[in-house]
């Protein structure tokens, strides 16, 4: 039997329910604070997150707004001229002509002006057909040409940006040995990779353009081509040619590689290509009943020059 008076029972039950709703005040507070530690410790980390993002752009934005290197002495203008017996010129000749300019007389040589990419298939395919036909009016002196290497497929080849890498490839051999650029570009076209492909390693390009007969100073163009000594300028220069800065002509929107201009003129080929319509072009353009032919010369040793023919030729 339970003796206890009444009210010392309610006092109990008093007690005990003062004691839970402290015990739950306590509890709810205990929760507060972790919530109220956990949103802290999550801005706290958000905040670091976002002070590294800042970082890692503002260090993107500062790389790329870096000037990008001078590019080979003998490509002022973002070219390279070839000559007769297929040396390069003096770089303290005009590589390229005004757009208005044409042939004067049977002595003038033809200005023949590429703009290429080499991992352009339609570049290779322009290559493969009138390469044969260019060499042969350079070599004897009826014709000069300035090739332009840019990168604009340099997101074609699975991210090893193997467009900047080749023209960064030939400006380095633009620079160290000039007379060989010539059979330097016949060799990037001949050993050219497919797009949407990898394309040649650095490794890979360094042989290549080191294996040219005549090649000089392959150790400085190794070297170049590890570093990407010109990859910035190359960069640079096909910003420039997209947006507008075409040396060699009238154009004020770049069309695309290949561009190809003669004398200023562009050549508007059709496709597959034809030398014999590539070759007409040219007779149009040099203008003044100007007909420049290859002479085959004593100094020549690459391919054999074009005879004249029933054919419409230079």
């Amino acid at each position: 039997m339970n003796n206890r008076p009444e009210g010392d029972a309610r006092a109990t039950r008093n007690e005990r329910r003062i004691a839970a709703r402290e015990r739950a005040q306590r509890a709810r507070a205990q929760q507060k604070r972790r919530q109220r530690g956990a949103r802290i410790g999550l801005q706290v980390g958000l905040g670091v997150v976002l002070v590294a993002a800042a970082t890692i752009v503002t260090l993107v934005l500062v790389q790329s707004a870096k000037p990008a290197g001078p590019g080979p002495d003998v490509m002022a203008d973002g070219g390279i001229t070839i000559g007769q017996d297929l040396k390069a010129v003096d770089a303290g000749a005009p590589t390229t002509p005004s757009p208005s300019s044409s042939a004067t007389g049977a002595a003038d040589p033809v200005r023949i002006t590429m703009y290429i990419d080499y991992l352009c298939p339609i570049c290779g395919s322009f290559e493969q057909t009138n390469s044969d036909y260019i060499e042969g009016l350079v070599q004897s002196g009826a014709a000069t040409l300035d090739i332009h290497p840019v990168a604009i497929l340099s997101n074609r080849s699975q991210g090893t940006k193997y467009s900047l890498r080749a023209a960064n490839a030939a400006a380095c051999v633009a620079q160290q040995s000039p007379d060989q650029f010539f059979a330097v570009n016949r060799q990037l076209f001949a050993k050219q990779p497919e797009e949407g492909t990898p394309g040649l390693t650095d490794a890979q390009l360094t042989d290549l353009v080191t294996g040219v007969p005549g090649i000089r100073h392959a150790s400085a163009i190794t070297k170049c081509i590890d570093q990407q000594t010109y990859g910035g300028w190359v960069d640079e220069r096909t910003t420039a040619v997209q947006g507008g800065d075409i040396p060699g002509s009238d154009l004020r929107t770049f069309p695309g590689t290949p561009l190809v201009l003669v004398n200023g003129q562009q050549y508007e080929y059709s496709q597959p290509f034809s030398n014999e319509e590539f070759r007409t072009f040219v007779v149009s353009a040099a203008g003044s009943g100007q007909t420049p032919t290859p002479t085959p010369t004593a100094t020549r040793t690459s391919s054999p020059s074009p005879s004249p023919s029933a054919t419409p030729a230079p």
